[in-house]
């Protein structure tokens, strides 16, 4: 029998489950395949506060032999772990965040509908202020010239006000710097929490000993800036994160399902997998990557494409996780869980950006490394050099609990990831998603660039121009041979066939950079480039090459030769002229043909360019200008493109790539126009510029600050301002960055003639 209320036991199992974290079966579920062999678990760490935890956390982590990597985001207070699956016990992973003293849980975006953090912060400022207003007014009368006994009873009162205030208001601060020391190690709230005690305890002592003066007010005002400061700190995280919260909205909370039986159950998106066959009504968005049934309805993709115009699907159509359905019910099958999906992806890069360990990330890092021990010895030996000079404790404790709170590293500690969270927001409003703050750094420091052709600079959507002089039944063999690849050749081609009908070939294969090739009845067709496809018998002249970009050969011999037409893509040559004029080498490296890359390069206004160029070629190429000392941004798409996009010291791609394309770039454009790629390096070079400035910003103000504190310039209320607003500052800098030019603009204007073959580039605003 149990002495406890009913339900007591329970309410105290689920207390200790929340503490304990997930379990090692738990971990594993929620995990995702990253390839190699490894997993990725994300952990929501709610103690995270500054660079101290980020170091302590990310050293704890990876010191387990089973991890791979661990980062850290300290916007998000999330922990991204990377482990080899089958090589340890996931369950060590909460064991180590326990140890180091941090509480851990299963990371859940919905869950950051709510910011709970914001209205307890809230709450804190509104107990603090309202404690130190009343104490204030206290400490008027008794600098007034109160009576002594009047002036004692005064000072009991403000101590029984800035008790429960500082209990109340200070957990903040107290909880993460107990955390830290509980567990050996001392991070930016240490400090803190050591002034506004000491202050507090002196004031005690004063009132215990009827001293003349107190310092309530000191102690409460001060703690009242602090939380003013980080409030709006955190504030203007969130708004700097608004893009990515935005994108998590759009994601639907569950979907209605259809079984096999024809029963409907709603079931949450997390619990959709790959098969489920999902009933998609007018309205709703698209909750994973799936493929229409049946039906035919218009959707809005403007989230992948950037386009305002509704996009007619129907059967065969894949949707995109997110798109929204705009006219007519659908049956579609869903193609990847919800953790697979374009849009968790979408989600999955913006968080990496914010979190990326960039150069300047690292030398922030170790600055705040340094930060707690020094900062220690600074207030210390201040105490003992004012105490030789005075003689008098109290004034030289006085000035030890300012310089403890006026060097506070909380502008260093800010000035890299302010900067990456609304980079990062700043390119997703642009259609660009960054992978981490490193690829931005890379990005503002490349001097070349490199572009594919198709699908690049062209959309990647031909359209067949001499299908009338094709022979119908070559037409039909070469469209049933495309229905079998990706490639927009083959699309176009089945496009033009009229026919989505495949036939059964013996065996087919694909070979990238050359075609497809297939056996049916003893002959072989090939379908791709005219050298490979006619290769077989060792024909093919080069005026059978010229006759189209793809030729239908069988057994080596020519049947027909097929003529395409690409669009170029928007704000090509706008963007194009726009590099020139800021001093880009320019390039094109293509594996079409001569003829067709010389024209689109002429039209663009490049004059390098390597046309018939094998993925080995590409990725060669890239390497040896790397080689060379060259930065190289390439910019492609496909299958044939991905060794080149990893060979290059900096990488981007459309939303529209290959799977393969999307993983190995380090920037996707999720728009069609091409101004994403001028947009991107703009910003980049702006983020860099502006952590600069802020590492600047923070310098200068220590300059300044420490010497004033040390001197006994600085009382403890004016150090909590001063920190306070530095940190401030630092992040009102960091915003400028959502600042939009003109030059922009014009150049987006600019870039809507340009969208046929043919068209000259545009003369670069001056």
């Amino acid at each position: 029998m149990s002495c406890c209320a009913p339900g007591t036991e329970s309410a105290v199992a689920l207390e200790k489950a929340l503490h304990d974290g997930p379990s090692s079966e738990e971990m594993r579920l929620a995990s995702r395949d990253i390839g190699s062999g490894l997993r990725q678990t994300d952990l929501s760490v709610p103690g995270i506060h500054c660079g101290a935890c980020i170091r302590n956390i990310e050293n704890g982590l990876n010191r387990l032999e089973f991890i791979d990597n661990a980062r850290v985001n300290m916007s998000t207070k999330r922990v991204s772990v990377a482990w080899s699956d089958g090589a340890g016990d996931p369950g060590a992973i909460i064991q180590t965040l326990h140890r180091l003293g941090y509480e851990a849980h299963l990371f859940d975006f919905a869950g950051e509908a709510e910011d709970k953090t914001l209205s307890m912060m809230l709450r804190s400022l509104a107990v603090a202020g309202f404690a130190a207003a009343n104490i204030m007014l206290l400490s008027v009368s008794v600098w007034s010239g109160a009576e002594a006994a009047t002036r004692d009873l005064f000072h009991w009162i403000s101590a029984l006000i800035a008790i429960p205030a500082l209990a109340y208001s200070g957990r903040i601060f107290f909880r993460s710097a107990f955390s830290a020391l509980r567990n050996g190690r001392l991070n930016m709230d240490v400090p803190i929490s050591l002034a506004v005690v000491l202050a507090f305890a002196m004031s005690l002592y004063e009132t215990i000993n009827s001293g003349e003066h107190a310092y309530f007010d000191a102690s409460v005002t001060l703690l009242f800036f602090l939380l003013i400061g980080r409030t709006l700190d955190h504030m203007m995280r969130e708004k700097a994160r608004s893009a990515v919260k935005g994108l998590a909205r759009l994601s639907p909370r569950g979907a209605m399902t259809l079984k096999s039986d024809g029963s409907k159950v709603f079931l949450p998106v997390d619990d959709i997998s790959a098969g489920m066959t999902i009933l998609l009504a007018a309205g709703d968005r698209v909750p994973v990557d799936a493929r229409v049934i049946s039906g035919s309805s218009d959707l809005d993709c403007s989230l992948v494409n950037g386009e305002s115009a509704p996009q007619t699907v129907s059967q065969g159509s894949v949707l995109r996780a997110g798109t929204l359905n705009l006219t007519g019910p659908l049956t579609i099958e869903a193609l990847a869980p919800a953790s697979q999906s374009f849009l968790a992806e979408m989600m999955q890069l913006m968080e990496r950006a914010e979190s990326g360990k960039a150069g300047y990330r690292r030398i922030a890092d170790r600055a705040a490394e340094l930060y707690a021990p020094v900062v220690h010895l600074v207030a210390l030996f201040s105490f003992i050099g004012w105490m030789i000079v005075s003689g008098d404790w109290h004034h030289s404790l006085y000035i030890a609990i300012a310089v403890l709170i006026i060097t506070c590293p909380c502008a260093l500690a800010l000035a890299v990831p302010v900067v990456q969270v609304v980079a990062a927001g700043r390119l997703f409003e642009d259609g660009i998603m960054a992978k981490d703050g490193v690829a931005m750094e890379r990005l503002a420091q490349a001097d070349t660039i490199v572009f594919d052709k198709t699908g690049t600079l062209t959309l990647g959507r031909p359209r067949l121009l001499n299908a009338d002089a094709i022979r119908p039944e070559y037409l039909e063999l070469a469209a049933q041979l495309g229905t079998h690849s990706r490639h927009p050749l083959s699309r176009a081609l089945a496009q033009a066939a009229g026919s989505a009908q495949t036939a059964d070939f013996e065996a087919i294969e694909e070979v990238p950079g050359a075609g497809l090739e297939a056996r049916r009845d003893g002959v072989t067709y090939r379908l791709g480039r005219a050298d490979w496809a006619l290769a077989v018998t060792g024909g093919g002249s080069g005026d059978n090459e010229d006759k189209g970009q793809a030729v239908l050969s069988a057994d080596g011999r020519f049947l027909a030769a097929f003529v395409f037409e690409d669009r170029l893509r928007s704000g090509a040559a706008a963007t194009v002229a726009e590099l020139k004029a800021e001093g880009y080498p320019v390039e094109i490296i293509s594996g079409d043909r001569a003829g067709v890359v010389a024209r689109l390069a002429e039209t663009l206004g490049i004059s390098r360019y390597r046309s018939g160029v094998l993925p080995g070629e590409k990725a060669a190429y890239v390497s040896g200008l790397v080689k060379e000392g060259r930065k190289v941004l390439m910019v492609g798409d496909g299958l044939n493109d991905a060794p080149a996009l990893v060979s290059a010291y900096v990488s981007m791609a459309p939303a529209s790539a290959a799977d393969v394309g999307r993983n190995a770039a380090d920037f996707v454009f999720l728009h069609e126009n091409f101004s994403a790629v001028s947009n991107a390096i703009a910003v980049s070079k702006k983020a860099g510029s502006l952590i600069r400035q802020n590492f600047g910003l923070a310098i200068v103000y220590n300059m300044i600050a420490i010497p004033s504190a040390i001197l006994g310039y600085a009382t403890p209320l004016v150090a909590a301002l001063a920190m306070s607003s530095s940190s401030l500052v630092v992040v009102l800098n960091a915003l400028r960055l959502r600042i939009r030019k003109r030059k922009a603009a014009q150049f987006a204007t600019a870039s809507q003639p340009d969208d046929r073959l043919g068209a000259k580039a545009p003369e670069p605003a001056q």
